[in-house]
């Protein structure tokens, strides 16, 4: 199991982070364009445990594949999890936290995933996947910060 955290001070208020990050449509507008990433779901609502969410997405060599994922858990401006059902994963968990301070809202993601096909697997991963999901966190995170002009 891999795991990555990353942090992220943003300039805004606790309701207008949760306004913009519990929308699964916003996702599109931080995923990097290369990946082709479109979402299949019709009429999308603010996140809630037990939301399916279906998208298309070419992560490595634009082959594209079908990624569905599960809006786990919800507590309305505190935190949300999703949870890979179908897709490049075995286990994909992702866990997103929000946080008010005096500099508006610290947001946290905690990632463990894992892939498949054992010890190829984990030779891709070491080979250049960890890297591509890195890659993938560091474009949002310059994305969140034109987004909302956020201090670097």
């Amino acid at each position: 199991m891999v795991t990555l955290i990353r942090e992220q001070q943003l300039p805004i208020s606790l309701d207008d982070a949760w306004d913009f990050f519990s929308k699964p449509v916003n996702l599109s507008k931080i995923t990097p364009k290369e990946m082709n990433f479109i979402i299949k779901t019709p009429n999308l609502t603010d996140a809630y445990a037990g939301q399916i969410i279906e998208y298309t997405v070419s992560p490595l060599f634009s082959i594209p594949l079908t990624w569905v994922t599960e809006i786990s858990q919800v507590e309305n401006k505190k935190y949300f999890v999703d949870t890979q059902l179908q897709g490049p994963y075995k286990v994909w968990h992702h866990e997103h936290f929000f946080t008010e301070n005096d500099q508006g809202v610290l947001m946290k993601d905690i990632l463990n995933y894992q892939l498949p096909y054992g010890f190829f697997g984990k030779w891709m991963g070491k080979l250049f996947i960890s890297k591509k999901v890195e890659d993938i966190f560091t474009y949002r995170r310059k994305a969140i910060e034109e987004f909302f002009q956020s201090p670097r």
